[in-house]
């Protein structure tokens, strides 16, 4: 009897219950949605990547991906205003990683031309703590000792800011490891050196004059500073001419605007190559790039001072620093650089 009486009941109340086939639906879906997300944010990762390698050529880590929504909304909105992209180039790829080339990419309101201001490794600058003073490179090292290249470069990002006052809105972490691969993809870097250099490392020559770097020549070439008349200032000098080199040879190529091409180099460098867009959607920072790529960059070197004490590094020349920062916040580093023409580093003749 009990048992008649919940059959009954059960078939009273499976009339009432609701069709499973629409939210089955539904889920199904929700997990397409997600998976294609997923893969969007992936591959706008990688994208971008290949700006910011086209703009200094290393490899990419990215501590901040970009949201989703941004990138599902097209066409996205492209800043008016001036971008900053802070680019940091690894030597070491074991536990004493450190930001050997720190490269401040100015990307100006009116987009005429892009400024390749180098920060030198060895500036003094606060310890996250307050408590002392270190070298900039080092501020990279700490966080990133686990492996994770996203603290590393969110804190000397907050360097950085502390020393310039400017906004970093993009960025990336790069090792040279990639570079070799880039280069020779793109068919070679050309390069102009004032002054002939020689490898501690391999013995090769470097002449003076015009040149097109393989890959191989390329990382060389990078990691020189010993023997140069700056030393370390003078290596950075070589990778600004290197990233202006290299950013010619994209942009002769047409390779930021043939898709083909830009998505046959997004595969060579891998699926894990991605960057840190901030809150700048991937697609307005590609148009900013091509447009703003299309004039040749100007190379400058933030204006310091060695200072020869126990800590023995660099901080802002009391002279020319204060005039340089002022302009560069204030997005006049056009009339600046006209005023100033000796601080621009010559790129030579092709």
């Amino acid at each position: 009897m009990i048992e008649d009486e919940l059959r009954a009941a059960f078939a009273r109340h499976e009339k009432l219950t609701p069709p499973t086939g629409p939210v089955r639906a539904a889920i199904d879906q929700s997990v397409t949605r997600r998976r294609r997300r997923r893969r969007r944010v992936r591959l706008a990762g990688t994208a971008l990547a290949m700006v910011a390698v086209a703009l200094v050529g290393f490899t990419v880590v990215a501590p901040r991906p970009p949201e989703p929504g941004h990138l599902a909304t097209l066409p996205a909105p492209v800043p008016g205003g001036p971008l900053n992209l802070l680019l940091l180039g690894l030597d070491q790829v074991d536990a004493s990683r450190r930001a050997d080339t720190i490269l401040l990419v100015h990307v100006p309101a009116d987009r005429d031309r892009l400024y390749l201001v180098s920060i030198p490794r060895d500036m003094l600058v606060p310890t996250p703590d307050g408590t002392s003073t270190g070298k900039l490179n080092a501020t990279f090292s700490e966080p990133a000792a686990s492996g994770d290249l996203g603290a590393g470069y969110r804190a000397t990002r907050q360097a950085v800011t502390r020393l310039t006052g400017v906004r970093i809105d993009a960025g990336a972490v790069l090792t040279y490891a990639a570079t070799r691969k880039l280069t020779d993809e793109v068919g070679g870097v050309p390069l102009c050196l004032p002054a002939p250099v020689r490898s501690v490392h391999t013995h090769r020559r470097f002449p003076a004059g015009c040149q097109r770097l393989d890959g191989a020549q390329a990382v060389d070439l990078l990691r020189q500073r010993y023997g140069l008349r700056d030393a370390v200032l003078d290596r950075e000098r070589n990778a600004t001419r290197y990233a202006a080199g290299l950013l010619r040879q994209v942009r002769e190529r047409g390779t930021l605007t043939d898709p083909v091409q830009l998505s046959r180099l997004i595969t060579s460098l891998g699926p894990a190559v991605t960057v840190d867009t901030g809150d700048t959607p991937l697609p307005a920072l590609l148009s900013v790039v091509a447009r703003t790529a299309a004039a040749e960059p100007i190379a400058l070197g933030l204006p310091v001072r060695y200072e020869e004490w126990t800590e023995r590094g660099f901080e802002p020349d009391p002279t020319r620093a204060p005039g340089f920062l002022d302009a560069l916040r204030a997005d006049r580093l056009a009339g600046w650089v006209a005023a100033h023409p000796e601080e621009v580093t010559p790129m030579g003749q092709r």
